[in-house]
């Protein structure tokens, strides 16, 4: 399989490609983002890998454009821009997933098979999931009509829970993505926050979304 790497810094460039080519994959490599985007339209890529703070264009503006084109490689950020808000802009951008920098190799090759196992699938701006509908782009909620107060928090967590809706999502992963922050056990934050978030998506109404897992995490299951 080929990967495109679109990253600045020449060290860590070398370092992914070193790293990828070990393990099977052909690596192409840009340090900017033109040049980066003119490969994406020469050559056909399994994985594009990007960085957002780059020379000349930016990693938004690159997803925007192959996206806005109908390109629909998958694409995963790697970057050092590690806030919640940068990671949700990423995902409803059309990103398959985002890692922070710094990072461990193990946990990137992970997530590279992952995303090429899932394939070049894009999620819908808005996301409809029984009588829930959620707008990824203007970052709204409603049930069976009625709009949602969700702060940021409930949106970036409920959001995570509907594109992988029918799959259990792990404690550990809601805390990365939602918080940015290394799961602890011994902190319920979690927990507290999806009690929150059922009060206002799933107490009002009869039917009841979000499911837990016990032991492993929280689910939106649609039966």
């Amino acid at each position: 399989m080929r990967i495109l790497i679109v990253e600045d810094e020449s060290k860590a460039a070398a370092y992914l490609k070193k790293g990828l080519s070990e393990n099977g994959f052909v690596v192409d490599t840009s340090s900017e983002g033109d040049g980066g985007l003119a490969l994406m339209e020469k050559n056909e890529y399994a994985l594009v890998i990007l960085d957002v703070m780059l020379p000349g264009r930016d990693g938004w503006d690159i997803l925007s454009e192959i996206r806005r084109r109908g390109i629909a490689t998958p694409v995963l950020f790697l970057t050092a821009k590690d806030s919640v808000q940068d990671r949700v802009k990423g995902l409803d951008l059309g990103a398959d997933d985002y890692l922070v920098k710094p990072f461990a190799f193990s946990e990137l090759l992970a997530r590279v098979r992952t995303v090429l196992r899932r394939g070049p699938v894009r999620q819908p701006d808005i996301l409809n999931i029984a009588d829930l509908e959620i707008d990824l782009l203007r970052h709204r909620a409603a049930r069976q009509g009625t709009k949602l107060d969700l702060t940021p928090k409930e949106f970036s967590l409920l959001a995570l829970l509907a594109r992988r809706c029918g799959e259990v999502v792990s404690r550990a992963l809601i805390a990365d993505q939602v918080w940015g922050m290394n799961f602890d056990s011994d902190t319920n934050v979690v927990d507290v926050a999806v009690r929150r978030l059922r009060r206002k998506v799933d107490d009002p109404f009869e039917k009841k979304l979000i499911q837990t897992v016990r032991g492993v995490g929280y689910m939106i299951e649609n039966d």
